[in-house]
């Protein structure tokens, strides 16, 4: 048997959770082509994050998968279809960084709305802008508006509401009438998507990016939500119109934004470029749902789906 891992992850947990496997670890792989084609003609698994594109001619050339190991939960990098029509189980790690991300984004969502913590630089230089930060705001008593209402979302629901924080959440495939509204903290409440942008003071994304998704916070979507409102995705670049964002931000019609996800991932040649100049934006490289913790947490889980399918194969 043979396992073949493109991206990061917890080495020691993956050597010593497959014993007796040939393991190729090489969190660069992803960037060899001809390496990483060579290495996946006799593999049996494969383990990857997102970056690692398992489509067309990579999953043609690994003829011999039975299953991948996806360090996360997004599946948009794996064709699920190909690998369903050809009998390849596909193994997210449900659940492994949930806490992660849901404190994530609590921490954006304390750090845009107080706006006091960027002025470190400025202080050891001797300045004292006291006046100009003295107005922040604070998360109690504001409305939260959850995009998607899945397992990460309900985390962050939860730690919201013991900050004082009212929650509103917009899924259309959780009926109305479900328990997962009503929560041991409280009542989350459903609206559509056009009555939560109007409501919150923080928007937090929690949704895949399907053919649906794509462009779903566009301009007119920026245009519902409140004067001040903060953005923060988490879930997919391509979500979120990266373009329309920058508009509202640098027009004032936004209060901030924090993205950790992006339409293209890494950045190339001269996308840095919109984001250049905007105020009250913090950007981080799709780091979210990457802790020490999650790590091992993702590592372990990982490694035993791919395990378990081998053993069973």
């Amino acid at each position: 048997m043979k396992v073949v891992v493109t991206e990061f992850m917890d080495e020691d947990m993956l050597r010593a959770g497959l014993p007796g496997v040939e393991v190729v670890y090489d969190p660069e792989l992803v960037d060899k082509r001809d390496a990483l084609f060579a290495e996946v003609a006799d593999a049996d698994a494969l383990i990857v994050r997102n970056r690692t594109q398992v489509k067309g001619a990579l999953l043609d050339a690994a003829a011999r998968l039975k299953c991948i190991g996806r360090l996360g939960v997004g599946l948009d990098n794996i064709d699920t279809a190909a690998c369903k029509a050809r009998g390849i189980a596909v193994y997210p790690a449900t659940g492994a960084n949930d806490i992660s991300v849901a404190e994530y984004v609590i921490a954006a969502a304390l750090l845009l709305m107080r706006g006091a913590f960027g002025a470190s630089a400025e202080l050891a230089k001797g300045g004292w802008p006291r006046q100009a930060l003295m107005n922040g705001g604070e998360v109690y008593g504001k409305r939260l508006g959850l995009v998607g209402f899945g397992a990460i979302a309900r985390h962050v629901a939860r730690r919201a509401a013991a900050l004082g924080m009212t929650v509103a959440a917009h899924d259309p495939f959780v009926a109305n009438d479900d328990a997962a509204w009503t929560q041991d903290f409280g009542r989350v409440e459903p609206l559509s998507l056009d009555a939560l942008l109007a409501a919150s003071d923080i928007v937090s994304l929690h949704v895949p990016l399907t053919d649906a998704t794509r462009g779903l916070i566009d301009e007119r979507a920026f245009s519902r939500m409140k004067p001040g409102a903060i953005l923060i995705n988490t879930a997919r670049g391509g979500v979120a119109d990266e373009r329309a964002l920058a508009r509202a931000l640098r027009e004032g019609r936004l209060g901030g934004a924090a993205l950790d996800v992006f339409e293209a991932e890494p950045f190339p040649q001269g996308y840095a470029e919109r984001f250049e100049g905007l105020p009250n934006l913090i950007l981080t490289p799709h780091i979210a749902g990457l802790t020490a913790e999650a790590n091992r947490r993702v590592s372990e889980l990982t490694v035993a789906n791919v395990r378990r399918h081998l053993a069973e194969a």
